[in-house]
């Protein structure tokens, strides 16, 4: 089934104002879940609820204000919660909850931005509420649709739903996987939380780490799809559920699926498409500021943040703060912008510099908090920002998830003009589109690196590659199409998942209305033409931006939110670092790497090394040795 087929009905229509701004939602958001089921009926159900007692305060600061369990009836299952209470800070909003009729139990952390609505639709069927909370939304949908309900949702979320008259287990990640959750299977018990680091407490929980996990870490930046760190581990992907009966562990299901169309040339007029993307960012910002908490927003110097935040101040009227994070001694910085277009649109603004020591010095506390390591090097200034809003505010609005809807990134033209030319070869398949976007493009360690690195690529990883490069390659459908339903599938997870954690770290809760599902529904409509023109991506979102902003700020090139503003004293800084942690008896890498090939990256004779490649190793190291593994 298309997943167009399955975007959920506006909440409520758009009102261009600012007057549904407040409107109690009621929910429980920056939770931690956490639970474990007993497939077999086998094991005692007070060292259920102990182990699920564990998890959860193993994330007690995803949630200090309240904590929850329950233990069902047949003995099978343990929900366990962590809240953060910030509205319906009553009773009614305590979870675990259970639905009117008492027959479903459920754990959820994230948002519904439509829960109202859905609301009305249960109360006309003849449910009864108690509170006004999202959760309550949840688990009476579920208990009176199944599955079904999750087409309906728009918002972020992981959940989980106990069937006590079924004996069923419902697991649930939102479309394009803002909330995580993880899981694992073992000794006849299925075991879920939303942090990784959270199963690890367990009794007997698999914490063995391979090559391969080491490896498909390096190559993508943070495992990609289901893998973790771990080799047993896994991660419910986004737009995924999966059920678990008495006795057996059903595959994970796909409920929603991000599919780009197959048109070379537009259905209607750019100017048509462009008020189609401003209602519809703006129905979704409206949605997404609704809180009677203090709202900001993030703003860089690129399209993405600063047409939200144009959004927000010129058509829905609303003022609002804006943080951003520059770079010191670095002309390149965007901070500068960041501060122009606060003061164009009247915002109160914030920034914050970051130096090369202080961005040195916190690689080891970040890479220790990391729930599994992530080798992005924008999770520093994202932690500072994150940091830095919520001095003043607790929702943040982002811009993340517009580079892959609307095709923002510069490896994106990169790789069409590359293709350029070569349709005799890519016919004889002798030039392959997906070797070429899948390679130093994408990836940290590219077949090249992972063969010095390793003396070959380990099975896993490069099986893994081939798959991908293969989906681009038998594909029909314009190039850039091809490359963002990729970017969607495989690198949006790994952004997402830094903004969870970095945030989460601050108790900051990031909302972005680029990922509502009717926004990813119209930029997967759009053809190649009204994506990249002139060599430069984004084109349909720019000019919906020169509606509200200077054109020739829009038309600058993207430097994106890492760290090449200070590249070369950010490397060496890394690599000594590195070096110091070599130098000692307790190196864990040595236990998936050649002591000889990883001496040959340190003495800086490595083929293309990079501070990116120093990074991903470094951070690799310091969480190795703050965390439990085996190999």
């Amino acid at each position: 089934m298309r997943w167009q087929n399955l975007v959920a009905k506006a909440a409520c229509k758009f009102k261009a104002s600012a007057s549904c701004v407040g409107w109690p939602l009621g929910s429980n958001r920056m939770c931690g879940i956490a639970g474990i089921m007993s497939i077999h009926g086998r094991h005692d159900p007070a060292w259920l609820k102990q182990q699920a007692n564990r998890m959860v305060e193993a994330m007690a600061y995803r949630g200090p204000d309240d904590q929850g369990l329950w233990v069902s009836d047949d003995g099978r299952c343990a929900l366990a919660h962590c809240r953060l209470s910030i509205l319906d800070i009553s009773p009614a909003g305590h979870q675990p909850m259970l639905d009117a009729a008492q027959r479903s139990c459920i754990v959820f952390n994230g948002e519904i931005y439509n829960h109202q609505a859905l609301s009305v639709r249960l109360q006309d069927a003849g449910v009864s509420f108690v509170g006004h909370s999202d959760t309550e939304v949840l688990v009476n949908g579920l208990a009176r649709e199944g599955a079904e309900f999750l087409t309906r949702l728009e918002g972020m979320f992981a959940l989980a739903c106990y069937d006590r008259e079924r004996r069923e287990l419902l697991l649930a990640r939102d479309p394009f996987g803002e909330k995580p959750l993880y899981y694992v299977e073992f000794d006849g018990l299925l075991v879920f939380a939303s942090e990784l680091a959270a199963l690890s407490r367990v009794q007997g929980f698999p914490t063995r780490i391979t090559v391969d996990t080491v490896s498909h870490y390096l190559a993508f930046q943070h495992p990609v799809g289901e893998r973790t760190i771990y080799q047993h581990a896994k991660k419910l992907q986004p737009g995924h559920l999966m059920r678990a009966v008495a006795g057996e562990v059903l595959l994970p299901e796909r409920y929603f699926h991000f599919i780009c169309a197959g048109d070379h040339i537009p259905s209607r007029p750019l100017e048509e498409q462009v008020d189609q993307l401003e209602e519809l960012l703006l129905r979704s910002l409206s949605r997404r500021l609704v809180a009677d908490v203090p709202v900001g927003a993030f703003l860089s110097g690129g399209v993405d943040s600063s047409t939200a935040v144009a959004l927000i101040t010129r058509r829905l009227q609303q003022p609002i703060r804006t943080f951003s994070i520059g770079f010191a001694q670095a002309p390149e910085s965007e901070h500068k912008e960041a501060r122009a277009f606060a003061d164009f649109l009247g915002t109160e603004h914030t920034e914050q510099l970051l130096r090369p020591e202080t961005f040195a010095e916190m690689v080891g506390d970040l890479a220790r908090r990391m729930d599994e390591p992530n080798a992005d090097s924008s999770c520093v200034p994202t932690y500072m920002v994150s940091q830095l809003a919520r001095q003043q505010v607790t929702v943040a609005i982002t811009g993340d998830g517009g580079d892959e809807l609307f095709g923002g990134y510069s490896r994106y033209p990169q790789t069409l003009a590359a293709a350029e030319g070569r349709e005799h070869q890519i016919v004889e398949r002798s030039w392959h589109l997906g070797r070429e976007y899948y390679s130093g493009r994408v990836l940290l360690y590219a077949d090249r690196q992972l063969e010095q690195l390793f003396g070959r690529i380990p099975s896993g990883t490069g099986d893994h590659l081939m798959a991908l490069r293969r989906r681009i390659d038998m594909d029909r459908r314009p190039y850039l199409n091809r490359l963002r339903e990729a970017d969607v599938a495989n690198y949006l997870p790994l952004v997402l998942a830094k903004v969870d954690r970095m945030s989460m770290l601050h108790s900051l809760e990031c909302r972005t209305p680029y990922l509502s599902t009717e926004v990813a529904q119209f930029a997967a409509g759009l053809a190649q033409s009204e994506l990249i023109a002139h060599g430069q991506g984004k084109y349909l979102l720019r000019q919906l931006a020169k509606r509200h902003l200077p054109a020739e700020w829009i038309d600058r090139p993207k430097k994106g939110f890492g760290i090449d503003p200070f590249n070369q004293q950010a490397k060496q800084s890394a690599l000594m670092q590195l070096r110091q942690l070599a130098s000692s008896d307790q190196l864990c890498l040595h236990h998936f790497i050649d002591p000889g090939r990883l001496r040959v990256l340190l003495d800086n004779q490595f083929d293309g090394l990079s501070f990116y490649h120093i990074w991903g190793l470094l951070v690799l190291e310091i969480w190795l040795q703050s965390h439990e593994f085996s190999f």
